[in-house]
């Protein structure tokens, strides 16, 4: 975890070597060793640039008296910190950029170039994208994928997209639902508002969100954070990115009304280290309000104060697991905790810790303005709330939404995003990313809600729509997405780390005609276990896509257990 010049960052803490001293001396031994090794991770990742990169590592390890093995294991785990060679070429091969240029791979190895595919970039409204060089192309295709690297590419501008409801400033100077809390110190009225919402986590688990932020306040702890978790990077999401592109005073207000609601004096934004533009853009406006007094000391004037962190993630989307991001900002590998505890009971450095999806936060300072009920009656079909979605893959107008709750996915597909490409029929849609598997296009009238997708046998997820039409094998686009997980899979527990694995291989199969008479029954097995002893959502999830293929695409599965690609993709 990388950290903005003037950021402070928490590194591990051996809490057993705690527990017989006061609260007050742990908190002094625990604000020590963060002091001593606060700038460990950035260390770590400009020794990279030594060569060889080993020396610069036993530099490193000796001095700031880490064990030279820890570093290696930090190395060998985030993808951030792993050296490549200048020309090496990164290519996205997940699904909105593989229903866009399937070949653009190998393509650009057949012409001699160093690439190699990669997990999802966080542009897939612009497939297909690829990295070179610490920069990031989009729209790149196999005709022109050789003229596009020759020159640089142009500035990633946000998504296509427009808020109207979220901001409640309509650019008039912002954070005044801050200066009034910070004021009133009424605190319990934000957390009144927020219950009248209805507001529910916007990064996948949907929980409530004046609930999650009640229970921290609740603890009886000397120190709490807040973390915002901005490191979406599953396969179609991309909302957040325009989030805090267009709107980061929003996400700050948000973070620091969460602060000051649950008793947290450190607030931290932990950001996927692709979205370059979007740490520019945070840290402008944090600087912005640090001049306005929204942030730091005395805060408009008032006793409180808030110190907010940008951290930049060192890369892999199990960073973005709650309790694996905990890990990361006390300097170790990104590896899920089993829970219980919680992190709203015991999260960073074993304190208190509130952590919201950057979406989440965003929706904060509007529901304050304008009321919980504002926003409950703002769904439609029976739902309560208002959601930003990303809508990608084939689909005309792909880019980021503000719709209301209980939206239709035909409605939402035809109005938004106007339609399937290229006149074609849709086929299915992912309704909340790679984790919540697909649906066909008999189903495409479900409301974009949280209980009637789960009723179909999905989930909104982090709202994610990826559109998929006529002429696409589904079994491939299974395997686009079980390799995803495969990829990004932590290793930690033999559930997630050997049935990922596992189920590829006998997908690959099914792609290449070669399936065993007992693979419907190993696929079930297989997955079943995942489900229900993988550690995090990861390996929980990893099965959606092919199992959900299997219920509605039963036919497709059949002719490839035969050795027959109906839709002519499959070798």
């Amino acid at each position: 975890m990388i950290a903005n010049p003037a950021a402070t960052i928490y590194p591990a803490v051996s809490l057993v070597r705690l527990l017989a001293l006061s609260p007050a001396a742990t908190m002094r031994a625990v604000t020590k060793r963060q002091e001593r090794d606060s700038r460990l991770m950035a260390s770590l990742a400009r020794s990279l640039g030594v060569t060889p990169p080993a020396a610069g590592l036993r530099q490193l390890a000796e001095q700031t008296r880490t064990p030279l093995h820890r570093l290696h294991g930090l190395v060998s785990f985030f993808p951030h910190l792993q050296a490549q060679p200048d020309d090496a070429i990164a290519v996205c091969s997940d699904l909105s950029c593989r229903l866009a240029e399937p070949h653009l791979l190998e393509t650009l190895q057949a012409a001699g170039k160093a690439a190699r595919p990669c997990s999802c970039l966080g542009h897939c409204e612009r497939p297909a994208a690829l990295a070179m060089g610490g920069r990031i192309y989009t729209g790149v295709t196999t005709r022109g994928a050789a003229d596009e690297l020759t020159r640089a590419p142009t500035v990633v501008s946000p998504p296509g997209g427009e808020c109207h409801r979220l901001d409640p400033y309509d650019g008039a100077a912002p954070y005044s639902q801050l200066r009034r809390l910070a004021t009133s110190n009424d605190a319990e009225a934000v957390l009144r508002q927020l219950h009248a919402s209805g507001l529910r986590g916007c990064g996948g688990a949907g929980f409530s969100t004046a609930r999650k932020w009640a229970v921290v306040r609740e603890q009886p702890a000397e120190e709490k954070f807040v973390v915002c978790n901005a490191d979406e990077s599953e396969p179609g999401t991309f909302k957040d990115r325009f989030l805090l592109e267009r709107y980061p005073h929003l996400v700050i207000e948000g973070l620091v009304l969460a602060a000051l609601v649950v008793g947290a004096r450190k607030a931290l934004v932990f950001l996927r280290h692709e979205y370059e533009a979007a740490r520019v853009a945070l840290t402008a406006a944090l600087a912005a309000a640090q001049q306005l007094g929204a942030v730091g000391e005395a805060m408009f004037q008032s006793r409180h104060a808030v110190e907010v962190t940008i951290c930049v993630s060192p890369g892999g989307y199990i960073c973005g697991e709650e309790s694996a991001l905990l890990e990361v900002l006390e300097g170790r590998r990104a590896e899920p905790r089993n829970r219980p505890p919680f992190p709203a009971s015991h999260g960073l450095w074993g304190q208190p810790t509130l952590i919201n999806n950057v979406e989440t936060l965003a929706w904060v300072p509007a529901i304050v303005a304008h009321g919980g009920d504002w926003f409950a009656a703002s769904g439609l079909n029976g739902s309560a709330g208002l959601k930003v979605v990303a809508l990608s893959g084939q689909v005309n107008r792909p880019g980021v939404y503000e719709i209301a709750l209980g939206l239709r996915a035909r409605d939402f597909i035809e109005q938004y995003g106007g339609g399937v490409r290229d006149g074609r029929r849709l086929k299915a849609f992912a309704p909340g990313g790679a984790s919540a598997g697909f649906l066909p296009a008999a189903l495409s009238n479900v409301p974009l809600a949280f209980e009637p997708l789960a009723a179909a046998g999905s989930m909104l997820g982090a709202g994610a729509v990826i559109v998929l039409a006529q002429g696409t094998c589904m079994v491939d686009a299974a395997l686009t997405q079980l390799r995803f997980f495969r990829n990004e899979s932590c290793g930690k527990c033999a559930p997630c780390r050997l049935g990922t694995q596992q189920l590829v291989d006998i997908v690959a199969a099914w792609t290449d005609g070669k399936a065993a008479p007992n693979d419907r029954a190993l696929v079930t097995e297989v997955a079943a276990a995942m489900q229900a002893t993988s550690i995090c959502g990861l390996g929980q999830a990893a099965p959606n896509a092919l199992l959900s293929v299997l219920a509605h695409f039963p036919e497709e599965v059949e002719a490839h257990l035969h050795g027959r690609c109906p839709e002519g993709v499959c070798p």
